[in-house]
């Protein structure tokens, strides 16, 4: 369910009948059907959904506390509220029935389960919410867009190709650049710090940055063939874009469509290695591959093995190089994400790929634009404008390592950020 769907309740919207006492009526009762709907009562988010076709309806705070994701977008399977992320699953009281990246067996850390719970009964043909059951609001604290810290990084602000003789206007954390070319040289108005040209992008620092642009993908810049993905926006914040291409537990349920094994939800352990400003980790996946020739001809299964490798520097610089372990195939992705204004973030997506012909390319770029469509439909369903960096403040478990190492380096970041230069 998409942002502006979310329907606004209360004793004075004219919509439907005055409060009654403390129960708002929210809907018809109609209405409410398996189908998760999010409304908000007095400010605050909630989900009201039945959990079977002829079941009550029940209501929740609409906030999933792993990732904060509106439970809303889910689904129900089974008698339950999947949440459209991680495919946590919650009854009808409220409590986390499964992990699915922990695997069935695990016990369910007891912060998993839903706090916001709100009465609900039907009568008169309406669904009534107690608005006495609604918790505060939570603040939505952590790096948005618009942090003061960000202006010391270097940020992508356009395709090299996209700025020419005359003005390209950039949007960079809530300010303007009017970018262009003189002498083949590109210039910005107003002059930022830094301006430079790497990987076919055009990179600005608007004041002095306290981490580098990363050499990692150099060497595959210049050897692999490759092509940029179009610069695609979302509401999301950059930090929480950034997350998302870390996290490794939500393949099965975002991307079930195109390469997602959706038998294996399970994480096995990983490790994570930090980096100077960031992180790395090698992981060794199932994945399907419905791309591989091989598979049409029969000469191998659509589900198939490869290392991946990430790659992180702060604040937003990004790579993922995947070595398919079965059909030998190395491609490599990078990914940065420029923070433009509070509700939207541009994403630069790069893919090379070993030893490909311009057929081979052109498909794999065609496969991952509908990965990034995946990503995408479910980052518009989110309605938070922030990445948390206070690790208590969402629920991590050990499939987070990657995006633990991520809020973390994001804090150390600022902390060096906001030291006077």
């Amino acid at each position: 369910m998409a942002r502006d769907t979310t329907e606004t309740i209360g004793p004075d919207n004219g919509r439907m009948n005055p409060t009654i006492g403390a129960w708002h009526p929210v809907a018809d009762a109609g209405e409410i059907t398996t189908r998760p709907r999010a409304l908000v009562v007095e400010g605050q988010p909630i989900v009201v959904v039945r959990l079977r076709p002829a079941g009550p309806p029940v209501a929740f705070v609409d906030r999933c506390p792993h990732r904060l994701v509106p439970l809303s977008a889910g689904t129900v399977v089974g008698g339950r509220l999947r949440c459209a992320y991680h495919g946590w699953e919650y009854g009808d009281d409220g409590r986390c029935a499964l992990v699915p990246s922990l695997g069935p067996d695990a016990t369910v850390p007891p912060r998993a389960h839903l706090s916001g719970r709100v009465r609900v009964r039907e009568e008169g043909g309406r669904v009534l919410v107690c608005a006495t059951d609604l918790p505060a609001p939570v603040p939505d604290d952590g790096l948005t867009n618009l942090d003061r810290s960000l202006a010391r990084a270097w940020h992508p602000v356009a395709l090299a190709t996209e700025v020419g003789a005359g003005p390209f206007q950039a949007m960079l954390s809530g300010r303007i650049w009017t970018l262009r070319r003189l002498s083949g040289r590109v210039v910005a108005d107003p002059v930022p710090y830094g301006l430079s040209e790497r990987w076919g992008l055009v990179w600005l620092a608007p004041e002095q940055p306290v981490t580098e642009l990363f050499d990692e993908p150099d060497l595959d810049d210049l050897t692999c063939p490759g092509a940029w993905l179009p610069p695609a926006r979302t509401p999301a914040p950059a930090g929480v874009v950034a997350d998302n291409f870390l996290d490794v537990a939500h393949f099965p349920f975002v991307h079930a469509g195109t390469f997602g094994a959706a038998g294996e939800p399970v994480v096995p352990g990983y490790e994570v290695d930090a980096e100077p400003y960031g992180c790395r980790s090698v992981q060794e996946q199932w994945f399907d591959n419905p791309v591989d020739p091989g598979v049409a001809t029969g000469l191998r299964p659509v589900r198939q093995r490869r290392r991946a490798t990430y790659v992180y520097r702060a604040p937003f610089q990004l790579l993922l190089r995947l070595e398919e372990l079965d059909t030998g195939a190395v491609k490599t992705i990078l990914f940065f994400v420029a923070p433009e204004h509070l509700t939207s973030s541009r994403v630069y997506t790069k893919l090379l790929v070993r030893g490909a012909t311009p057929a081979d390319v052109s498909r794999e770029v065609a496969f991952e634009e509908a990965v990034l469509r995946e990503d995408l439909m479910l980052q518009r369903a989110m309605t938070g404008t922030t990445l948390p960096l206070d690790t208590s403040t969402e629920l991590h478990v050990k499939a987070d390592r990657l995006g633990v190492a991520l809020r973390r380096e994001l804090r150390a970041f600022v902390a060096r950020a906001t030291v006077p230069t």
